[in-house]
């Protein structure tokens, strides 16, 4: 097994193999894992001290036969764990955590009470001189509990060196300024880390940490005392990648960084500097945080500079391309890691003093490099890979075969295949360069003699050496229609046929410049006319609200076959106008998918005997190493003494492994580890209201459940399924006899073992392609009109087009065809002309993209036969009639509405219905698991005002206390943040420093924003649009109608208070001439 990286999967290891060694050799071995583990941790402080107590146990254990040991073992012993090589270990570990200012006293109070009760036996001059020693070079060094160790000095003087107790005390105080000063400026920061970590806040004092160390590292430039400020600094860095940035690969480097800088200190000046030794220091780094191209590519640069033979340096290479974590960010880590080794054999073979045959294992090394790159670049990406958009590889290859090997056909054969990759082909930069070379190759080529005699005097006849060949390059990049910034180019090319050129190539460059930037001209007027339409399409799209099309009037069937909601005008939504990005969608519903995918059944473990009182974190370090952890479900036993724990890996090859600690110990528990298959099962179509005491309620007789897993709604709001997992296999097979188990009379439940591969295909007209989508259809046609046009392209089985709740067609229609084949041909009849319009056919889309979901009334959301691949759909209640009385303003609807809000995104809309409908009547529920919660409008603002107090403080799930208040409020809250995967390190996203970042080399096209010609009605809700205000005397119905109604103040808890209270009495609810009798007419009454 490979060594354990970080302090705690050290402790862990050494702590289980000391708990077998029971004779000498075994002692003997856990000592070497010491060794090695203060080697990978230097600065740890609890390896240190298990190290050497460790150490003194063995010194104690071999004195007298107390500990049990043989005699022959007990001779050994001390000879191996003396007294001297014990108190010598203790000071090695002393020297090597003393400047971590927080907790060094911890390991030297130890230590310091082991020399004292030493001295108390013997009672000799030189131990007293030598104790003495030890506390004044404690004393100048910082540290937390200074006035503690001064006392404690004071009270040893007093006892073994009273006649001295003044001077040395003086002596002490004086030597003891800097460190004092020193503390007392780090002591601010050493406070509110104590604070937030007290409280557990563990973001918080991330970010603290992060401001601690930006600021020790500007000490160096400030200080009077540059040896010091470089001891605390290495001392605080010692804390950080010890502990809470052990495996975050941008402290690491901010650490390389400050050690590069202070050795380049240390060599320029006088002061000597204690700079560790760099090497030691990467080799730490890059096996915690083995996916950093950065730090593999500082490790080999740093061998190369210490003078590390290839051997040894090709030794780094491998180790980086042997680790499975270097593809983590793609491909960045291993381009930079291959960029390091590149150049280091570039290098190589220019040395003049490099062997013979340096060259040409460059050559080799160069050309694997490449073929190597490819390979993984090909294994992650497929075909979608195109390369470095940078080259790096490439150029490096390119000058070794120019400047050492002088192959200049060769390195220019290596230009032009990248000239004929689109990626570096499209790029100005890539032609510019291959141009700079171009001109050093014909720079470097001394002029030729000719053979011939010189010219005559009078003779026109002269040779003119023009540098040709870097002429045609650019006369390529020009000739390139896409290439990104071809002004660029045009003036490079200009430049230099004027410079160079004989006068009829420059005439020519003159007419080949004018032509290509007729083309750019076109091609720019092009790519603004589509920027234009796009933005069209996209205001078009955003602004729902048409006097054809009125938003959230009533229900919008997607397809015949299932019906779908528009999504509806909800209070103080500002995102309504704001068109979907389709791009993000499809990632967001890979990463969906992706997660389906994930196979719980075959790659989870059971662990059982666990103490009771064992951690999530304690678990998750003790099972890292032996993979990664995708999920952890923890509970404690009835019985209180033991826990269990369900562990979810990513693949079967980390459960194999997992499996080996079966019958380990765990602390003091011997635990058992087994499979967890036949353990978990998909459960899905039960009642919409059902939460996880249903799911228990269900199963329970069928065995004990061991945990009930909801999926995240965030995505898709319509999905209904769980995941439950039993104690035992027995339990988990009585459970699947309920599959097919009718509930309330209407729900056919589904209960299987849990296997992503028996995923069933998606059925339908619309999965199925047998769907077409009509837009622009006229106003007056009806389904007979659509049927005789359509049934001439094959056997229309149904026809139906939307309207609105006033019973008028929006212009959308959906037309199912018997066949696939005939739907496509049906397409035919794109931009074509019916009646009064020109038709728009398009084949029907499926999406599982639904972020919101929408309630109305009294109904209740039906619940379909399942699909098998885990998306039950849970579709949209039928809106009610609006046949008796007009519709209500904006502002009514708002004084009727309210927001909850801490709502889990694991919680569907019909669980929150049953628990706000208990308040009164319910117009429309709208669930947005996107800000943590959901919009209630009320049949009235009284009602309204009830439930805002009664909801306030309540659960849906057990410790999720519910807040109410106004939209504005709910949609400042953020979607709710897990991280679903247990990973070491930080992440970052892709534009984080050191991620993937696309690269660019112009700006994009300017978006033109048009406004929509006026006369259309309904809000302007696009982007540049901006709502106009209205004043507040304008009847409401009119402003409501041209969609300007004036902006309502949302209203708060206080307020729904007020107006419930006087409402109630019958009291105005206003003080601007606002009556009861008013009230109760704008919320319907008479």
């Amino acid at each position: 097994m490979a060594n354990p990286v970080g302090e705690d999967s050290w402790l862990a290891y050494v702590d289980e193999e000391s708990r077998h060694a029971n004779d000498l050799d075994s002692r003997v071995k856990v000592v070497e894992l010491f060794k090695k583990a203060v080697s990978s941790e230097p600065g740890s402080l609890k390896i240190w001290l298990a190290y050497c107590e460790w150490f003194w146990s063995l010194f104690t254990d071999c004195q007298s036969s107390e500990a049990g040991w043989p005699e022959e073992e007990q001779q050994l012993g001390r000879e191996l764990f003396s007294f001297d090589v014990a108190l010598s270990l203790w000071s090695e570990g002393y020297d090597a955590i003393k400047y971590r200012i927080n907790d060094s006293h911890e390991f030297w109070n130890r230590w310091v009470s082991i020399e004292l009760e030493q001295l108390a036996r013997t009672r000799t001059p030189v131990g007293v001189k030598r104790i003495s020693h030890l506390f004044r070079d404690r004393l100048q060094v910082p540290h937390s509990t200074w006035d503690n160790t001064s006392q404690m000095f004071s009270s040893f003087l007093s006892t073994y060196n009273n006649a001295a107790y003044e001077t040395e005390f003086k002596e002490m105080t004086a030597s003891a300024q800097d460190a004092k000063a020193a503390y007392e400026a780090r002591e601010p920061f050493e406070l509110k880390l104590n604070k937030v970590t007290k409280a557990g806040d563990q973001e918080s004092q991330k970010t603290v940490m992060k401001e601690y160390l930006d600021w020790e590292m500007s000490q160096i430039k400030k200080t009077r005392n540059p040896v010091l400020a470089v001891s605390l600094c290495l001392g605080l860095f010692a804390r950080v990648l010890s502990g809470i940035f052990a495996f975050d690969d941008d402290a690491w480097s901010d650490a390389a960084v400050y050690l590069s800088t202070i050795q380049h200190r240390a060599r320029t000046s006088q002061v000597q500097l204690p700079v560790p030794n760099l090497l030691d220091f990467y080799q730490r780094a890059t096996s915690h945080c083995p996916w950093s191209g950065p730090l593999w590519s500082r490790y080999i640069l740093t061998a190369e500079e210490a003078g590390w033979s290839f051997h040894n340096v090709e030794s780094i290479k491998h180790a980086a391309t042997n680790t499975k974590a270097l593809d983590k960010n793609g491909m960045t880590g291993i381009l930079d890691m291959y960029t390091a080794w590149c150049g280091f054999l570039k290098r190589t073979a220019m040395d003049p003093n490099a062997p013979e045959d340096a060259a040409d294992v460059a050559e080799v090394g160069l050309l694997a490099a490449l073929e190597d790159v490819d390979l993984w670049g090909r294994r992650l990406y497929k075909d979608a890979y195109r390369g470095d958009p940078n080259y790096r590889l490439q150029r490096i290859l390119i000058q070794y075969l120019t400047e050492v090997k002088g192959e200049i056909d060769e390195a220019r054969s290596h230009w032009d295949r990248m000239a004929s990759q689109s990626l570096l082909a499209d790029s100005y930069d890539f032609w510019l360069n291959y141009y700079l070379w171009e001109m050093v190759i014909y720079s470097s080529k001394p002029k030729p003699r000719s053979p011939t005699p010189a010219t005559p005097v009078g003779s026109t006849a002269k040779v003119l050496r023009v540098p040709g060949v870097a002429t045609g390059v650019l006369e390529r990049a020009i000739a390139r229609s896409t290439l990104d910034w071809p002004e660029r180019v045009m003036e490079v090319y200009l430049q230099h046929c004027n410079d160079y050129e004989r006068p009829e190539v420059l005439h020519h460059a003159l007419d080949l410049v004018y032509k290509a930037r007729q083309e750019v001209a076109k091609r720019r007027e092009r790519e603004s006319a589509e920027a234009a339409a796009a933005y069209a399409t996209q205001v078009q799209q955003a602004q729902l609200a048409t006097p054809d099309e009125p938003v959230g009037d009533g229900p919008i069937p997607l397809s015949p076959s299932g019906f779908k909601r528009k999504r509806e005008l909800t209070p103080g939504d500002t995102s309504q106008g704001v068109t979907k990005r389709v791009k993000s969608v499809e990632i967001d519903g890979a990463e969906n998918e992706q997660h389906l995918k994930r196979d719980r059944e075959n790659t989870s473990v059971m662990v059982t005997n666990l103490p009771a009182d064992a951690t999530l974190t304690a678990i998750r370090k003790y099972f890292r190493e032996y993979g990664h952890i995708n999920n952890v479900d923890l509970r404690r036993e009835a019985d209180g003494e033991s826990s269990s724990v369900l562990i979810e890996f990513r693949s079967t090859e980390d459960v194999k492994s997992a499996l080996l600690r079966d019958q380990k110990y765990f602390a003091h528990n011997q635990i058992s580890v087994r499979s967890g298959t036949g353990l978990t099962l998909f459960v899905s179509n039960y009642p919409p209201a059902a939460d996880e005491e249903y799911i228990r309620a269900l199963f329970k007789d069928c065995g004990e459940v061991f945990s009930v897993r909801f999926p995240s709604l965030k995505f898709n709001t319509h999905r209904r399924f769980c995941y439950v997992s039993f104690s035992d296999r027995e339990s988990a097979y009585r459970a699947t006899l309920l599959d097919g188990k009718v509930l309330e009379d209407r729900y056919k439940l589904q209960s299987k073992y849990s296997d992503p591969s028996h995923k069933k295909d998606r059925e339908g007209a619309v999965a199925e392609a047998r769907e077409v989508r009509v837009k622009n259809v006229d106003s007056s046609a009806d389904e007979n009109d659509l049927q005789d046009v359509f049934s001439k392209y094959g056997k229309v089985t149904n026809v139906r087009i939307v309207k609105n709740m006033g019973g008028k067609s929006v212009g959308t229609a959906y037309v199912v065809f018997e066949t696939r084949e005939e739907a496509e041909r049906a397409l035919q009849l794109d931009k074509t002309k019916f009646k009064s319009r020109i038709l728009l056919v398009e084949l029907s889309k499926e999406t599982n993209f639904k972020p919101f979901a929408t309630n109305r009334g009294d109904r209740t959301s039906p619940s379909p036969a399942p699909s098998g691949n885990g998306d039950i759909a849970m579709a949209d209640g039928l809106s009610e009639s609006n046949s008796g009385g007009s519709k209500p303003t904006r502002k009514e609807i708002q004084q009727r509405t309210i927001a909850v809000w801490n709502v889990p995104d694991t919680v569907n809309d019909a669980r929150v219905r049953a628990v706000v409908e208990n308040y009164g009547e319910i117009v429309k529920l709208v669930l947005r698991p996107d800000h943590q919660g959901a919009i209630v409008e009320f049949k009235d603002a009284a009602t309204a005002g009830r439930a805002a107090l009664g909801l306030e403080g309540s659960e849906i799930v057990p410790g999720r206390g519910i807040h109410t208040g106004s939209v504005d409020e709910l949609f400042k809250q953020t979607s709710e943040k897990r991280q679903d995967k247990i990973v070491t390190g930080k992440g970052k996203p892709a534009n984080h420093k050191g991620g993937i970042k696309e690269t660019g080399f112009m700006p994009p096209v300017q978006t033109v924003r048009r406004p929509v010609p006026r006369g259309q009605g309904g809000p302007k809700r696009g982007l540049g649009f901006v709502a106009s205000k209205k004043d507040d005397s304008k009847d409401n119905h009119g402003a409501d109608v041209d969609g300007t109604a004036p902006a309502v103040k949302p209203k708060s808890n206080a307020d729904f208070k007020a107006l419930f209270l006087k409402s109630g009495n019958g009291h105005d609810v206003g003080k601007e001439g606002s009556t009861g009798t008013a009230h109760n007419q704008a919320n319907g009454h008479n």
